[in-house]
């Protein structure tokens, strides 16, 4: 038996752009997505906090250091310029593991 836990997390980041003539996917600062433990093209679970919209989707890596959160693609339709997202990744972990296992968790302010 495995159980899936939270892997990833990066909380409140806002949406900073929006470009819905994209092939799709979730720009993020590359700072934020190491900080948190994704992978570049991971598949990702958002929640906006703002209108309650929750999709899949995956990362890609912006520009360091800008906080840059972008929608891309027709998650464009989610949400709004300054919407906050929750986006999270999990893991597949055998019950044993998961006792141990600690999330990344990167937490942003206003």
């Amino acid at each position: 038996m495995y159980v899936m836990i939270l892997k990833s997390k990066i909380h409140r980041i806002k949406i900073t752009d929006k470009n819905l003539n994209y092939e799709g996917s979730l720009t993020v600062d590359a700072d934020l997505l190491e900080r948190a433990g994704f992978f570049p093209y991971e598949r990702v679970e958002v929640y906006n906090i703002n209108n309650g919209e929750r999709f899949s989707t995956y990362v890609i890596p912006g520009k360091r250091g800008t906080l840059e959160c972008v929608l891309n693609g027709a998650t464009a339709r989610k949400g709004e310029l300054g919407d906050l997202l929750i986006v999270v990744s999990f893991a597949v972990v055998t019950p044993e593991e998961a006792k141990s296992f600690k999330p990344q968790v990167v937490l942003l302010d206003n």
